[in-house]
């Protein structure tokens, strides 16, 4: 019914594809606003001007880090490279001091530094619209017209790489925002180690694409958010008009792509790995004989990936599969796991 409140994350897909325009591109707009991809793509001389929006809502600590890396991870995954970056600062009246905006502010300049991303513009404002900081990224880089990935172009056939694996985002997040439960049941070390999610393994998926595009055979790519890698996958084979099967023992039955310390947290808060959010994760759309190739060039790099499914025709369905090759349908999560705790 129109009169009933939406639930708190994104806006469910079916819903959000009835508001995003039908007419034909405007002029210079190679790629507009469509579902599963990850930034805009405008016509920019001899190359594409890339850009990208983003918000941060759910952390609290680190939100300036995690502005800088959450949208750079939208512009690395369409083949781009960041270069400018415009923030709006919205701050909680009776709750901002000086030391609070000032610790945020260098958050963000001290990642722009280290991806070399120019802070270039913004807007901050002290606003009884919001009970604690939200901090909004728009973000613009170039691509090569010749070096441009879409989601919609993952192909038939095409096997499906994870990288860093299931929650790195919310392992982070829960280990911030909830440290005086988890600190209940577990020691200081490894509190902290979930803490530094974070920044080991990261966030960032730049050097992720890098990899995988200097190994070659990339079709596409997509940045994992909000709804986790289970939603993420349904972005990406709506973008393309294709079915997909998921191999639920590469995730949920091995520690290379679920960790001990992810694993323990979404038992400890009963949240569903597949769904929550995992920003420093990144899919990878390859040609089905490029598969091992790039996987051993992140096991080189140190990061690890493995093959988790592969692309099908569109009728054939998405699919989550067991080890017994017995099949339910994947499941796609319209709000984020994460959002339970909040």
């Amino acid at each position: 019914m129109e009169t009933l409140n939406l639930p708190v994350g994104k806006l469910k897909h079916d819903f959000l594809k009835e508001l995003l325009p039908t007419h034909g591109k405007s002029a210079g707009v190679v790629v507009g606003p469509q579902l599963g991809e990850d930034a805009a793509v405008i016509e920019f001389g001899d190359n594409y001007l890339v850009a990208t929006s983003d918000p941060i809502t759910f952390a609290t600590e680190d939100i300036g880090w995690y502005v800088v890396c959450v949208n750079s991870n939208d512009l690395a995954a369409m083949g781009a490279l960041p270069k400018w970056l415009l923030v709006t600062l919205l701050l909680p009246e009776d709750a901002t001091t000086p030391a609070t905006v000032r610790d945020i502010m260098a958050q963000i300049t001290q990642a722009c530094a280290v991806f070399d991303i120019a802070l270039c513009g913004g807007h901050t404002e002290v606003t009884p619209a919001v009970t604690q900081p939200v901090v909004i990224g728009q973000m613009m880089g170039v691509a090569a017209k010749d070096a441009l990935f879409t989601s919609a172009d993952a192909r038939v056939g095409d096997v499906l790489i994870l990288t860093k694996g299931l929650g790195i985002e919310a392992t982070a997040i829960i280990a911030r925002e909830c440290e005086a439960q988890v600190r209940e049941k577990c020691d200081t070390e490894f509190l902290e180690q979930a803490k530094h999610y974070l920044v080991d393994p990261g966030i960032s998926v730049l050097k992720d694409a890098h990899i995988a595009i200097e190994a070659g055979g990339v079709h596409a790519m997509h940045d994992v958010t909000e709804g986790g890698v289970a939603t993420a996958v349904f972005e990406l084979a709506t973008a393309a008009e294709l079915g997909v099967v998921i191999y639920s023992d590469k995730l949920l039955g091995s520690p290379v792509l679920y960790s001990d310390i992810t694993r323990t947290l979404c038992d400890m808060f009963g949240l569903n790995p597949l769904g929550v959010i995992s920003s420093g994760a990144m899919l990878i759309a390859v040609a089905p004989e490029k598969g091992e190739t790039i996987c051993q060039a992140f096991d080189k790099a140190g990061i690890r990936a493995d093959i988790i499914g592969k692309f099908l025709p569109y009728e054939s369905g998405m699919w989550l599969e067991d080890a017994t090759g017995t099949q339910q349908p994947l499941p796609v999560f319209e709000t984020d796991e994460i959002a339970k705790l909040f």
